[in-house]
């Protein structure tokens, strides 16, 4: 999604991300309108998008790191979030409109009901899919399976732990007949939700865990918060990670002159240690949509220095090994030996 700034400021005015209709909270017209022109499937709150690797895999032209890291059909991947434009942070390197997010709230009288949410997304994506129907390089069969998604990545924009009945939508994921996972990533923020999850019976197969500052100072610098305490609630958020049962990663995006110093390790290794992920994802800023207007193109690092950084990182927790890379996407992951999982995701082809 390639949002450009000046749209937005051009009617700043009279800009606003969320309106209420039928006392339910909805996306505002002006918003949609940027959205759906980049490609969105909208539905009140909630949003569903094809992602580059989706739309790379119904022409056989590539696949996404999570096939090659643990296994997830890139084609039957459905990326959706409950809380488009709602977030805590305003991420210096986030690629979404972040500075017009105007609530922290999302009172749970006026959110749409799971079923609603999915429902609803999957009619929108199915929108986005049948235009490949007539694309001559389409794999048909490729197109016709994902209109029945295996796999639900809870991301795409906005933070989805701020959506009340988040518990009750990942029970709804996996009652659906060919659901095989389910990915969660959260900027750590909203900690009572991910024990709600735990203590709820609704843990989603992989929880990602942003992790991009070692120290409080570069945490503020990087992620931009709007709550006075967000350093304690992430590491709230931190602890949880090492007590739950699910699967869980710490992602760590790197950018230069932010947080890619190696005098930082020391401090990293020891969040790492705390929250004993399973798997590490290191991973570079990339220089698209709104972050552009924020940071440079210098600021990406390239595919040698991220595994470099990797290295000295292995180098200070000898329990973590590489296990894989994706050059495309500038990403090494790297798993605990100690807190040992398989890689693959049960169900999926190897």
């Amino acid at each position: 999604m390639q949002f450009e700034l000046s749209t937005f400021m051009s009617c700043s005015d009279e800009y606003v991300s969320h309106t209420y209709s039928n006392n339910l909270v909805q996306i505002s017209p002006l918003a949609q309108a940027k959205l759906k022109k980049a490609k969105y499937g909208i539905s009140n709150h909630s949003a569903v998008e094809l992602c580059h690797w989706t739309k790379k895999s119904f022409t056989n032209e590539g696949q996404c790191y999570k096939h090659k890291f643990y296994g997830i059909s890139t084609h039957r991947c459905m990326e959706m979030t409950p809380a488009a434009l709602n977030c805590e942070n305003r991420c210096v390197y986030c690629w979404r409109p972040a500075e017009f997010y105007d609530t922290l709230t999302m009172p749970e009288d006026v959110v749409d009901e799971p079923e609603v949410i999915i429902q609803n997304l999957l009619k929108e994506r199915r929108k986005l899919i049948i235009g490949y129907l007539g694309n001559k390089k389409a794999d048909i069969n490729k197109v016709h399976q994902s209109l029945l998604p295996e796999h639900y990545a809870i991301s795409l924009s906005g933070e989805p732990t701020m959506y009340p009945k988040l518990p009750k939508l990942i029970r709804y994921l996996k009652t659906q007949e060919n659901t095989k996972s389910i990915f969660l990533v959260t900027n750590g923020q909203e900690p009572e939700m991910l024990y709600r999850l735990s203590n709820e019976n609704a843990l989603p197969t992989q929880i990602y865990l942003s992790s991009n500052a070692s120290n409080k100072r570069m945490f503020y610098k990087i992620n931009r918060p709007r709550y006075n305490d967000a350093w304690e609630r992430w590491h709230k958020s931190l602890q949880f990670l090492s007590q739950v049962t699910t699967r869980t990663v710490m992602r760590m995006t790197l950018i230069r002159g932010y947080n890619d110093s190696l005098q930082f390790l020391p401090e990293f290794a020891n969040k790492i240690c705390s929250g004993n992920p399973h798997f590490i994802e290191l991973k570079s800023y990339m220089h698209v949509g709104m972050s552009t207007n924020r940071l440079e193109a210098s600021q990406m690092l390239d595919m040698e220095e991220i595994r470099q950084y990797a290295n000295a990182l292995c180098g200070l927790l000898p329990e973590f090994t590489i296990m894989d890379e994706s050059e495309i996407s500038r990403i090494v992951v790297l798993q605990n030996q100690n807190r040992f999982v398989d890689r693959w995701i049960q169900g999926y082809e190897k």
